[in-house]
């Protein structure tokens, strides 16, 4: 698991490239939290993704849940196959604001 990040007109973009599992979930979920106190909108760009587990499931969650209370823009990028098909089996398709 490989994390980028790009600041790009008042946002980040967090490129994500790999497997995400339980191995990288504490720095995976450091990494998006610490981009909220940086910036009003955090773009997960998760093209690069080869797997995604229930704990990866769990910090897009928690993700969604911290730009809510905190006022601000969370999304989903171009999810890879292995990441929609797991969104889409959690039926969080319509909970997350995806742009493929």
């Amino acid at each position: 698991m490989n994390f980028n990040e790009k600041n790009i007109d008042n946002s980040i973009i967090i490129e994500v490239s790999g497997d995400l599992d339980l191995d990288k979930t504490d720095e995976f979920r450091n990494q998006v939290f610490e981009a909220f106190d940086k910036e009003h909108k955090v773009v997960l760009d998760m093209s690069q993704v080869s797997y995604i587990d229930s704990s990866g499931i769990s910090v897009l969650i928690e993700s969604h849940q911290k730009a809510k209370d905190q006022g601000k823009e969370f999304l989903i990028l171009k999810p890879s196959e292995p990441v929609t098909s797991i969104i889409e089996i959690a039926k969080l398709d319509k909970f997350f604001i995806i742009e493929k």
